[in-house]
């Protein structure tokens, strides 16, 4: 008998789940105009996309938790077990695999599915400029979102883009490190 998770009752129970089409169908649009203003400067594009993902991440995890209900996990292992079967299958309707796991258990690998919603009719234009395939990680919106998502739940973590299918990669490949647990901290004057 396997065993279950927190993350698998949630999914089979009534967890209304969001149409991600609106946000992938506009996605490339924003990747696009970033280009087209930052010059084709791809580690800016990087950065930009990243922050706009933590700051959707901010605010993303409330929604996440009101919708799913789910208790405080108890490792970082379950967390991204819920982030996999949960999260991802939530917000974009995929499930990536987590894999890769640190002898520590503070770090791991999150494979995203094929086709990656957000990259699933894109071809870079690396014939018109090289530099794009080496330099631009087209879904880095998604480590930020992971990020500030995690950091709203006290956990501070890196998360980054190893391989991307985009760039010639048999695999997309995501890496999430636990730097550290925050604290939980009262704002000055309340107890």
């Amino acid at each position: 008998m396997s065993k279950k998770s927190a993350a698998d009752d949630i999914w089979k129970g009534n967890v209304e789940k969001i149409n991600s089409e609106l946000f992938t169908l506009t996605y490339g649009s924003l990747v696009a105009q970033l280009c087209r203003d930052l010059h084709n400067n791809y580690h800016e594009v990087n950065n930009q996309l990243d922050k706009m993902g933590y700051n959707i991440g901010l605010r993303l995890i409330e929604e996440f938790l009101a919708k799913t209900g789910i208790r405080r996990c108890a490792t970082f292992k379950e967390t991204a077990d819920v982030i996999s079967k949960l999260g991802f299958k939530l917000f974009l309707n995929i499930q990536p695999q987590v894999d890769n796991w640190s002898t520590d258990l503070r770090s791991c690998t999150l494979v995203i599915p094929e086709p990656n919603p957000l990259t699933e009719f894109v071809e870079l234009p690396v014939t018109v400029d090289s530099k794009i395939g080496k330099e631009l990680w087209y879904s880095q919106i998604l480590c930020g979102v992971l990020r500030g998502a995690l950091q709203m739940v006290q956990l501070d973590c890196d998360v980054y883009f190893v391989k991307d299918v985009l760039k010639g990669d048999e695999r997309t490949e995501m890496r999430l490190k636990l730097n550290k647990i925050l604290k939980d901290e009262v704002p000055a004057g309340e107890d």
